[in-house]
């Protein structure tokens, strides 16, 4: 009898195009570098920093009431496993991004736990990403990034980010956690760049 590990049951549809490598799951696997940290929403802000040290800040009631939008996006993590449709609500960081004078061309994405991650700011832009605070229709479990995570589904999920805490924005581009240990700096699941030199 062959071993089944719990949150990665799944199989190729033949009727659904998959990134190379990818298989499709109807779970949603948790994989994350560390513990998970607990957040209290009244503890919980978002701040954007500029290159020149200004800084943007949220919190969880003016997050709230921000507009808010409810993307329905396909997932795909590098560990293979691909989610469809999946069904959030939160603020894009067109949004966030609308009033901040920059001339940066990249980000890095900070978090509650100190994990980072690195993305050209031009890939959280145009309606490409979102702070979301829900899944499914119900608040976002600490486990899957609550109270908020980053979502930037068309890159590999690690860009995702739990737990986000804020982004800097930089003249430089600066490698986050993953990108640190050998994973690829942009992580495009069509193209396969899991690790660097992919």
């Amino acid at each position: 009898m062959g071993i089944v590990t719990p949150g990665f049951r799944g199989r190729r549809r033949a009727d659904v195009e998959l990134p190379p490598g990818q298989y499709l799951t109807h779970d949603f696997p948790v994989l994350q570098a560390g513990p998970t940290p607990r957040v209290e929403v009244h503890e919980w802000s978002f701040t954007v920093t500029t290159e020149t040290g200004e800084e943007h800040a949220w919190s969880w009631e003016q997050l709230q009431a921000l507009p808010q939008e409810t993307p329905t996006v396909d997932i795909h993590c590098v560990t293979k496993w691909s989610k469809l449709d999946t069904s959030w609500r939160g603020v894009s960081l067109d949004t966030f991004l609308e009033d901040v004078d920059t001339a940066a061309e990249f980000a890095l994405v900070r978090c509650y736990d100190g994990y980072t991650t690195n993305l050209p700011l031009e890939d959280l832009l145009d309606g490409q990403a979102w702070v979301v605070h829900e899944f499914d229709g119900e608040a976002l479990e600490p486990w899957h990034g609550g109270p908020a995570r980053l979502l930037v589904p068309h890159l590999y999920f690690w860009k995702s980010a739990k737990w986000v805490s804020g982004i800097d924005l930089l003249l430089d581009d600066e490698p986050g956690f993953w990108e640190q240990l050998g994973y690829h700096e942009y992580g495009d699941p069509w193209r396969e760049q899991r690790y660097a030199g992919d």
